[in-house]
């Protein structure tokens, strides 16, 4: 991002002074190349909606999806992550956030996605209790987790990590949100993984402890949690239109993390979330920054060995970035959306 562009007025406060829209233009909105390229293929454009704080980026492109020629956008609400996934496997939803384990997943079974970019590397906390102090503790012990969503494939992906089998190793419970919190707090579970706004309502009610926090701990934090994938007929059939939606949501990207209060607060009034303080925290820790800096392949190839050693996928790391990934629009935008 140009620090120039918003001197000599400090920058926080400059923000908070100007629209969504403004923001959007002071932090890389450049209208050369996107004037430039023909508009996109279609001017409709469906996205999911899903109550999740670190998805934020997606909630807050619709203004700058106008700016790249979207006329008619869509947030379409689905039944939790997994039935986004199945969406945009369907085609029913053209391009989204979603979170790499259960991308990866659909690449191996074949369904029609492609993974187009990484967006932020961590939002999920492992919590426990005090029985728990490492990962390699919950061996024998009783862990809840969504089993319908992402958080079975990052839990499945620690376990492998340290050597210890999640099909035998842990007892799962399908519990997530209030129900995990409080058989948490009335120590009947182990282990609960936790995500936003779970983690810091866990952490304001003093339930348990953080054993792994993924934006913080190591290798977690070096790769990304959450990434863009987009159904890949839509992506084939209309490749400007693909561009210009990754661009605007990694425009997002750069907004959260140069605003997070602004977001937070577009969060609780566009109704993702209930808790500004909550959405607050969250969008202050979660480093949206660096889908610059870290290598999105890496991150595919790191979860995909994590979930072939669980015996979660069948093909292997080679396999899943082939078949599964195309960073040609990534490494276009990074060019031109330089800091």
């Amino acid at each position: 991002m140009n620090h120039q562009c918003i001197a000599p007025v400090g920058r926080r406060e400059f923000l908070r002074g100007v629209t969504l829209t403004g923001t959007a233009a002071i932090l890389g909105a450049r209208p050369g190349p996107v004037a430039a390229e023909p508009p996109p293929e279609t001017t409709k454009l469906r996205l999911a909606r899903v109550s999740s704080i670190c998805r934020a980026p997606q909630y807050m492109t619709e203004e700058l999806l106008h700016s790249e020629g979207f006329s008619d956008v869509e947030y379409l609400a689905r039944a939790g992550t997994a039935g986004v996934a199945k969406a945009v496997a369907a085609g029913d939803i053209d391009i989204t956030m979603q979170y790499v384990g259960p991308s990866i997943m659909q690449v191996d079974s074949g369904e029609h996605v492609i993974v187009l970019c990484g967006i932020q590397p961590g939002c999920f906390e492992l919590f426990g209790t005090e029985r728990v102090r490492s990962v390699r503790d919950l061996k024998g012990k009783t862990v809840a987790a969504d089993t319908t969503g992402s958080a079975y494939t990052f839990l499945a992906s620690m376990l492998t990590y340290v050597g210890l089998n999640p099909r035998k190793d842990i007892k799962l419970v399908a519990h997530a949100g209030t129900e995990a919190m409080r058989l948490l707090a009335e120590g009947r579970i182990d282990g609960f993984l936790a995500l936003p706004p779970e983690p810091q309502e866990l952490r304001a009610r003093n339930i348990g402890h953080t054993v792994i926090n993924s934006i913080v701990d190591r290798p977690w934090s070096q790769y990304f949690c959450c990434m863009v994938v987009g159904n890949r007929e839509f992506v084939r059939k209309h490749p400007i239109a693909t561009k210009r939606a990754l661009r605007a949501i990694l425009k997002a990207a750069d907004i959260c993390a140069a605003d997070p209060a602004r977001a937070a607060r577009i969060l609780v009034d566009k109704g993702y979330t209930e808790r500004y303080d909550y959405a607050l925290q969250a969008l202050k820790d979660i480093p949206y920054n660096k889908w610059r800096e870290y290598d999105h392949e890496d991150t595919v190839r790191f979860y995909a060995l994590r979930l072939h050693e669980a015996g979660m996928i069948k093909s292997s790391p080679q396999k899943i970035i082939a078949q599964g990934t195309d960073w040609r629009f990534l490494k276009e935008l990074k060019k031109e959306l330089k800091s």
